[in-house]
């Protein structure tokens, strides 16, 4: 039977090559399949600062204009903001196909995008955390849950 795990992430808005590129770093480090990026104030760069293994080569960097409208198919959206009647991730079953949206580090994700976003989730912090931060705690929670999916054996 085919893997039906996929992941992609899409970025609202990120506010710079740094924030990308540590992204970018995550997302090779987490098997994500492809990354896109919304907004006017990240401008692609050629050189990803701080994407040292050069990810960028291998995984999709995508600039588009709306999120929505790229959802691979049978993805569910999952939005990652601080908002009351998000989940906690660590109670969170991840979807076995999932977009995982990210706001700006300097800022939220607009009501209009979590409005078609399927789940809500947050990271319990005592603060926020930067994008990079927030995207490899999510990633990461995702692998070190395994098979704690959707589709597979739940953990008791």
């Amino acid at each position: 039977m085919a893997n039906r795990r996929y992941s992609c992430i899409g970025l609202f808005n990120p506010k710079s090559p740094e924030n990308v590129g540590a992204v970018m770093r995550a997302a090779g480090c987490y098997g994500v399949n492809s990354v896109f990026y919304t907004g006017k104030r990240y401008a692609r760069a050629q050189d990803f600062v701080t994407d040292t293994k050069k990810v960028h080569q291998d995984i999709p960097l995508i600039g588009i204009d709306d999120l929505q409208q790229i959802i691979p198919l049978g993805c569910t959206p999952v939005a990652v903001e601080m908002v009351e009647g998000a989940r906690d991730l660590t109670t969170f079953t991840h979807p076995d196909r999932a977009i995982y949206i990210f706001g700006p580090e300097d800022g939220s994700l607009d009501k209009r995008v979590l409005s078609w976003c399927e789940e809500v989730i947050y990271i319990p912090t005592n603060g926020c955390m930067n994008l990079a931060a927030t995207v490899n705690v999510v990633l990461y929670d995702r692998l070190s849950k395994g098979l704690n999916t959707r589709s597979g054996p739940q953990f008791g």
